[in-house]
């Protein structure tokens, strides 16, 4: 099965140029003249990304299917312009042994965007960490969150950090100094996950072995003065002052990627208040977008921080670019579409989004994964996708 997409822009060494994509068994084939194919797509001078890999995602199954489950967070990915995710391991029961991160892979076989997964660390799990296979990082969560996996042991700490090529970890206040601490110590690859605050930051960049590091479009779209029991998270909302280091973070490059920490609860849940976390994984390509119609980033920071650096960070082998024998992951975005996130038109279970009502201008309008187009005209198609190959 072949594809030709015509009539397309894309970013060529930082400039948007016009031109056509040859896509043949799932791969580009060649970018410029036109070459006809099974079928033909006309972007209508519309912007063509590679899709948005999204490194953080709690797509909650097993376990907590009733908030969202991996097709339906696949599928929401495929609306938000997200051909890849990679979900994190406090599920029910949690991804740390090598039984339970097989069982979410066949559970993932129903996904219609590929898809990867976090390892998860316990009090007794070094074996199982040694042995799995194909995972894109550790994750040890440091302070307490949803699925209560918080670890504090100095000594088990430092054998864990050892015991994988890469450690994502969620970090806050005074724990942030510890993993950076641990990993410059170690002298391995840390990422940290949903960075928020200036000082956190700050501390990072004085003290930079090999540290990448997220933040999320909640942290960088709102801040504490939008604190009501829906947007209760963990890190929490924070102060203009931290948002205004994030941004100045993109912009210097000291900021790698944007995960959306996709964490969605039900209405009835987030009205107690005892739950934290928000859903994103279908509103954070809009939002960016509309931040690049505002001058507030570029397109090619904007590409940097949702495809090419998550591809690179992990080791994605065939993602996160627009190059000849790449995987034909794309999204097609429509610029200047305007129009409101509404709770009602969301493919994400949980049904809400903390940016309800919100207008943003340039919206992802068809998703294509594999070759295959899986998001169109507000539908998605019941493609499936597949498990990412991890390099090393």
């Amino acid at each position: 099965m072949s594809l030709s997409i015509k009539n397309c822009r894309i970013i060529h060494n930082g400039k948007l140029i016009s031109t056509n994509i040859f896509i043949d068994n799932g791969k580009i084939t060649k970018i410029g003249g036109f070459v006809d194919a099974d079928e033909i797509l006309d972007a209508h001078n519309n912007i063509v990304l590679p899709g948005v890999i999204d490194p953080h995602v709690h797509f909650r199954e097993p376990g907590f299917e009733y908030k969202e489950d991996l097709l339906s967070g696949s599928r929401a990915a495929a609306a938000g312009g997200a051909t890849t995710f990679l979900d994190m391991p406090n599920t029910n029961p949690t991804t740390t042994t090598i039984e339970a991160l097989q069982e979410k892979r066949e559970l993932a076989r129903k996904c219609v965007v590929n898809y990867g997964f976090h390892f998860g660390s316990s009090e007794n799990n070094i074996d199982e960490i040694r042995k799995a296979a194909n995972t894109a990082s550790l994750k040890i969560y440091m302070n307490p969150t949803t699925g209560n996996m918080k670890l504090e042991d100095e000594g088990l700490l430092r054998d864990l950090f050892s015991s994988h090529n890469t450690i994502a970890v969620h970090a806050e206040d005074e724990m942030i100094r510890k993993a950076v601490d641990l990993s410059n110590t170690l002298k391995n690859k840390l990422y940290i996950c949903h960075q928020s605050t200036k000082e956190g930051l700050d501390y990072i960049n004085q003290n930079r072995g090999n540290i990448l590091v997220e933040t999320t479009p909640h942290h960088l779209f709102l801040t504490e003065e939008d604190q009501n029991q829906f947007v209760k998270m963990k890190p929490p909302l924070v102060t203009k002052q931290d948002q205004e280091a994030l941004w100045q973070g993109i912009h210097e490059g000291s900021i790698n990627t944007i995960g959306t920490d996709h964490a969605p609860h039900t209405i009835s849940e987030k009205e107690s208040g005892e739950f934290f976390g928000v859903p994103g994984v279908e509103t954070s390509l809009p939002l960016l977008f509309n931040a690049v119609n505002k001058n507030m980033l570029s397109l090619q920071q904007l590409i940097e921080l949702t495809s090419h650096n998550p591809a690179r960070i992990f080791g994605i082998k065939n993602k996160g670019f627009i190059e000849q024998g790449f995987d034909a992951d794309f999204v097609i975005v429509d610029p200047h579409l305007t129009k409101k996130v509404k709770n009602e038109e969301l493919f994400t279970k949980c049904g809400w989004s903390p940016f309800n009502n919100w207008e943003l201008e340039g919206w992802p309008i068809t998703t294509i994964v594999n070759g295959n187009v899986v998001f169109e005209h507000g539908e998605v198609y019941d493609i499936k996708a597949r498990e990412v190959v991890f390099n090393g």
